[in-house]
């Protein structure tokens, strides 16, 4: 490697040690001196007049204001609204985003005219009528409201491929990782990136302009944000041996001294395969950062990143084990790698220089850095990792020089207030209010019990300031803010998530599994040799990688949202296969779509003849009707509209085939695509969902939502059919990719372009995703299988 660029990086990173330095000595003093207790002490009292009533009428307010449960977000944020405090709250908490993310100084009046109109917006939002009567998760952390977001700022194209990205990095997240809190970073970078372009644009930006600037801000806000799960954690955990953390750490070093990333080469340690994932997405997103950025801001950018980077290895080299480390070197590289995560964003959007912003990051940075660290202190100590508060708990009685990290915490806050933001009002309440809070926060997290004990160890040295600091966090009210609200619900949404989404795949292979058990076709004794051969074809056709989609959809909501027994609807069970069935031996016909492949199979026709493949599928549709009308364990009436409702769709089915094969080789308009594909293809997703509900008798209104989901659920499938098709793999789809193509066939690939036929199939997830929200309850399957419909890859 170059010696010069060695040199340049590390005259950068003394730099900043140097300016480090000169600010903890500054705060060293101030700590030693105990002149921020006196300064805090008059901040509280003017503080308390607003957070500390001696008598409240909240309890003479109606019932229906009474405070509810902060998880539920929607209920909190009305009662908030009922009670007249939700301005301030969301003053507050936009206010803290303004001074952590963006750097902002809250004095000016332009800062305040944006936080305010902010505020209004995410009034507006939480206010809209509806918005807490939606069905399952909360619609802010819904895929759909964020398409519906990218839909209104023009960026659907950025949030497709955000979308794809996300998933894929949550299947490649090595399981040593905390995954759920390895993606809410990598969202919270992108939300920051965003905002800092939100924050510099206004109602006279142009259009084409806000959305091309939304674009970027996207894909930068993930690119950068991917070194959060797999640079620092992936390094903090125990996921890579010490070798290949070796190895890795002088790849991601090569790259920033020499603004190339390296290749692999050959790779010592067992995780090759998640290396080379990692290494591919690292350099994807290191191009476009570097390609998006103007040249002069090259160099600003690789210095940051390199200043981070060595202030996150020197602290991860620090062992619990030794005892001997100096103040200097348990905090100045906090104050280095907390300060220069934000800085990096700016030189990631190539922003223009703002000396404020630098100074108020620089200083702001370890504030965060000690109250993250005071929250994750236990879980850090039971990881052996070193931080200014593990460090203390260990060696604080053998080694009485060390700094204690609660009091330097009042003391930043102290030099914050008022040697930062020179002692303007609105900072006091914020920055006091995010202090108490998180102490509510941790008392509530560990017990009255084991929170007094680590105030015992931590405010001990000075007695009357944790007095008056412990009673604020007894009696002080309206100190919450909207971003830790919302960070509890993504946290539980996406473990709820998780387990949905595991739930969902081991449904589908154990009912999978038993549906292939129960459609399989006996043959009785001494039967025609005709009726053996098409029994032998029938459950030919049966077998091979089906997906059972539509039976195990039945099987779902019979059993599962119905509470129908599994062993009453087997013989619909069957139906629905067999019907299935049925039409995709007449669509690989010669004289039809003429397919070679199915269910990774030759086609019937193939194997046999057309005519052995037609008589068979007619054999399958009489055992279907067979199958319908041995439903026993209902009444004859609901069996009897089971069968009329099966008729009918089966004559849409054909209709819809007929459809198709009149369009051959003709330009379709897409209203004339569409409804091909509901009939080709909805109306069997419809099927599945309305027949279960027809044999438990459910009302008109729930039966009309399974419709309109199974519609748009029918016609998201087949522009995902038809994208596979254009570049999916023969091997994983089953069958020969491309025949659209060869077959002159109009497709929504065709008809709206690939990009075109992606933003159609999201809205579709979208307007389906409607439809569950008017659903009487949740159904995680449901939503889940919307997921899998756009993210399969057969």
């Amino acid at each position: 490697m170059n010696n010069a660029l060695i040199d340049h990086a590390e005259a950068g990173y003394q730099l900043a040690e140097h300016k480090a330095a000169q600010y903890f000595a500054s705060l060293h003093n101030q700590l030693i001196n105990n002149t921020y207790t006196n300064v805090l002490k008059q901040d509280f009292h003017v503080w308390q007049k607003k957070h500390i009533h001696r008598f409240s009428w909240l309890p003479w307010i109606s019932r229906t204001a009474r405070k509810p449960d902060s998880r539920d977000v929607y209920r909190y944020i009305h009662w908030l609204n009922v009670t007249g405090k939700l301005d301030e709250y969301l003053d507050r908490s936009i206010s803290y985003i303004y001074m952590r993310d963006l750097g902002k100084a809250l004095d000016t009046p332009e800062t305040q005219a944006r936080i305010q109109r902010v505020v209004q917006d995410t009034k507006k939002y939480f206010m809209r009528k509806g918005g807490a009567k939606r069905q399952g998760q909360p619609d802010f952390i819904s895929l759909a409201a964020l398409y519906r977001w990218a839909q209104k700022e023009n960026v659907e194209t950025a949030v497709i491929w955000l979308i794809q990205k996300l998933e894929n990095v949550a299947s490649n997240i090595p399981k040593e990782l905390d995954a759920e809190q390895a993606q809410r970073k990598l969202i919270k970078i992108i939300l920051g990136v965003v905002l800092h372009v939100n924050d510099e644009l206004d109602e006279t930006t142009p259009i084409p302009e806000r959305s091309k600037r939304f674009d970027a801000a996207i894909r930068l806000g993930y690119s950068y944000g991917l070194t959060y799960p797999f640079i620092d954690d992936l390094l903090d955990s125990q996921a890579l041996t010490s070798q290949e953390k070796e190895q890795y750490s002088l790849l991601i070093r090569k790259a920033l001294l020499t603004g190339i990333v390296p290749d692999i080469g050959e790779w010592n340690g067992d995780n090759e395969e998640v290396i080379r994932y990692v290494h591919s997405e690292l350099r994807e997103a290191f191009e476009y950062i570097k390609n998006y950025q103007r040249p002069e801001m090259q160099r600003t950018f690789f210095e940051q990143s390199y200043v981070f980077f060595q202030s996150q290895e020197l602290d991860r080299a620090k062992k619990l084990t030794n005892a001997n480390y100096t103040n200097e070197e348990l905090y100045i590289p906090i104050i280095i790698k907390s300060s220069s995560s934000r800085l990096i964003v700016r030189s990631v959007l190539s922003a223009s220089e703002d000396e404020g912003f630098d100074l108020r990051t620089f200083y702001y940075g370890i504030y965060n850095q000690l109250a993250d660290d005071f929250a994750d202190m236990f879980d850090d100590l039971e990881e052996g990792a070193v931080t200014p508060y593990t460090y203390y708990l260990k060696y604080r009685d053998l080694r009485p020089d060390l700094i204690n990290p609660y009091e330097l915490y009042w003391t930043v806050i102290s030099h914050l207030i008022h040697s930062v933001y020179d002692s303007d009002a609105m900072t006091r309440e914020v920055i006091l209010d995010r202090a108490i809070n998180g102490l509510k926060r941790s008392r509530e997290r560990l017990g009255p019990a084991k929170y007094n004990e680590i105030m015992d160890i931590f405010a001990s040295g000075q007695p009357e300031f944790n007095d008056l600091i412990q009673r604020m966090v007894g009696k002080a009210d309206d100190v919450d803010f909207l971003d830790k609200l919302l960070r509890d619900q993504v946290i539980v949404h996406l473990k709820n998530d998780k387990k949905e989404k595991e739930d969902f795949i081991q449904t589908v292979r154990n009912v999978r599994e038993r549906i292939n058990m129960e459609v399989q076709i006996s043959k009785p004794n001494a039967i025609p040799e005709m009726r053996e051969t098409l029994i032998d074809a029938a459950n030919y056709s049966l077998q091979g990688s089906g997906k059972r989609l539509r039976p195990i959809l039945t099987w779902v909501m019979g059993v599962r949202e119905y509470g129908l027994t599994e062993a009453s609807i087997v013989p619909l069970l069957r139906s629905l296969e067999y019907m299935h069935t049925a039409s995709l031996i007449f669509d690989d016909l010669p004289t039809q779509d003429n397919a070679s492949t199915r269910r990774g199979r030759s086609t019937l026709h193939r194997v046999h003849n057309s005519a052995t493949a037609e008589l068979t599928g007619l054999f399958l549709i009489q055992k279907a009707i067979g199958e319908q009308s041995s439903l026993s364990q209902f009444d004859a009436a609901t069996v009897l509209t089971l069968i009329r409702y099966s008729a009918e769709k089966a004559e849409d089915m054909c209709m819809g085939q007929a459809m198709d094969l009149n369009a051959k080789g003709k330009a379709l308009t897409l209203d004339q695509l569409n409804t091909i594909c509901f009939y080709k293809t909805g109306i069997a997703f419809e099927a599945a969902l309305v027949m279960p509900a027809i044999l438990a008798q459910v009302k008109d209104a729930e039966i009309s939502s399974l419709k309109t989901f199974a519609y748009h659920a029918g016609i998201a499938f087949q522009i995902k059919d038809d994208l596979l098709d254009l570049d999916g793999n023969d091997l994983v789809l089953g069958k020969p990719a491309g025949q659209d193509v060869r077959n002159n066939n109009s497709t929504f690939v065709s008809i709206l372009g690939e990009d075109g036929a992606k933003k159609a199939m999201w809205e579709h997830y979208c307007l389906a995703t409607d439809a569950l929200a008017e659903m009487p309850k949740h159904i995680p399957f449901l939503k889940h299988l919307l997921d899998y419909i756009v993210g399969r890859e057969r």
